[in-house]
């Protein structure tokens, strides 16, 4: 399973790309935005990817076309630039979300591999010296 933020993060490289604005729209939508749980999202960015979700799947397609390819369609350029703005803020939010969240550490035992007092004979080497 792919992390929320790998996802989001792979989502804003769609989004900078050089095709234009809705067909990158699709693309993120299509091939990472729907890999998201809302649960995996922080409470407060929770209800910005709804509204993105909403905005990219919100229109009833046409015979032929799915749903978000119908809402990208109807979106003024405007709108496209602002749902892809909202997208990044998302993503924007979650390093924050992860900085206030309790530090987990792990729970494994330090295991001393060799002694840190003497350095093992293998990698000792005779000094050089130069001679003319």
């Amino acid at each position: 399973m792919v992390s929320a933020w790998n996802s989001l993060h792979s989502a804003v490289l769609e989004l900078v790309r050089s095709t234009p604005m809705k067909q990158r729209l699709i693309a993120a939508y299509r091939r990472h935005l729907t890999l998201i749980q809302p649960e995996h999202l922080p409470a407060e960015a929770r209800s910005s990817f709804a509204q993105v979700m909403s905005s990219l799947a919100g229109v009833k397609p046409l015979r032929g076309e799915d749903a978000v390819t119908a809402s990208v369609r109807k979106m003024s350029s405007q709108d496209a630039d602002d749902c892809a703005v909202l997208i990044v803020e998302i993503f924007g939010q979650l390093p924050h979300a992860l900085d206030n969240a309790p530090a987990q550490r792990p729970n494994g035992a330090v295991v001393q591999l060799r002694s840190i007092d003497s350095a093992p004979a293998e990698f000792d080497a005779p000094a050089l010296t130069a001679t003319n």
